[in-house]
């Protein structure tokens, strides 16, 4: 599943660089025929906490190859029914291979844990950038945008739906591309149609929200809340309480407040639309005149080769 041969990396270093293969995708080499075990890795410092475990940057003693090393106890997940859950999300992620989804390179377990070890993305959650500077300029949220339709358009083609685009869910790597890191929620459906609801309140989508059948539209719907919460500080249909959270996005109650420019007003306002039919195309996106006008999308030198 794994090849390469992983170069010396320090924490500072270009970790995506660390090492590549023929078609420069970040590889960990793992000698054939041997599985990993925690005593493999120097631990360092935690990078996130979470309700199952903890994420730690690590090192591989034998090669220095720098990862991100999520550390999850089986008796939580076991607790909360959730088995099949990581399962569909190890067996989806380790799949995915795009500049703006977070690398998932292998697994390991023991008696007490799981361990997924995942590619280190230096610059952390979207999420706590926005809550230092409250929100981002059209330059970096066009960029996001472009990033983010990409990857989606790479996930949609291999059949899996995403669900929980949201900015906890986002990493930043070495020169600020955005990752999408967590496929807790995701599925891989042949046919893309799914029937339970879940995600985020505020990015939920109203057939989600009405128990509808619904298809990887849902992901068009959220990356149009996540535009508008990333150039405004807030999400469009933030309220008081759940109900009328629900009742505002049933009704598509948009408000743009008067410092949103006009073209991302126009980008919102096309893919926050009731009929999943009638959102912008993840195609569409990329070309839309603000993205075009304000995206600095930059793809990796091996990206730019391939493309």
């Amino acid at each position: 599943m794994l090849s390469g041969s992983a170069q010396p990396a320090s924490e500072g270093e270009k970790t995506q660089e660390q090492s590549k293969d023929a078609a420069g995708h970040v590889e960990l080499s793992v000698p054939p025929g041997r599985r990993l075990t925690i005593d493999d890795f120097e631990i360092g410092r935690p990078l996130g906490k979470g309700k199952f475990g903890n994420v730690y940057l690590a090192r591989l003693k034998e090669s220095h190859f720098i990862v991100a090393l999520k550390v999850l106890f089986k008796s939580q997940i076991e607790k909360e029914g959730l088995e099949h859950q990581l399962r569909r999300e190890i067996e989806i992620q380790a799949h995915l291979q795009h500049p703006n989804i977070l690398r998932l390179y292998n697994y390991f377990h023991d008696a007490r844990r799981v361990y997924l070890i995942l590619e280190y993305a230096p610059r952390g959650e979207l999420y706590k950038e926005l809550q230092k500077s409250h929100t981002l300029d059209e330059q970096h949220t066009a960029t996001i945008m472009e990033e983010l339709a990409d990857a989606l358009t790479y996930c949609h083609e291999k059949k899996v739906i995403h669900r929980d685009i949201k900015p906890e869910n986002l990493l930043l790597g070495f020169k600020g591309e955005v990752k999408i890191a967590d496929f807790g929620w995701s599925v891989h459906t042949p046919s893309l149609r799914r029937k339970t609801m879940c995600g985020t309140l505020d990015y939920l989508p109203p057939e989600m929200i009405e128990r509808r059948t619904y298809n990887e539209k849902v992901d068009l719907w959220c990356i149009g809340v996540l535009c508008y919460e990333l150039l405004v500080g807030y999400p469009p249909f933030e309220s008081p309480s759940h109900n009328e959270t629900y009742r505002r996005i049933l009704k598509v109650d948009l408000r743009f407040p008067p410092s949103l420019p006009l073209g991302a007003q126009d980008l919102v306002s096309k893919l926050l639309r009731y009929q999943p039919l009638e959102r912008l195309p993840l195609a569409q996106i990329m070309e839309h005149p603000w993205v075009r006008a304000h995206s600095r999308r930059v793809l990796p030198p091996s990206v730019q080769m391939a493309s």
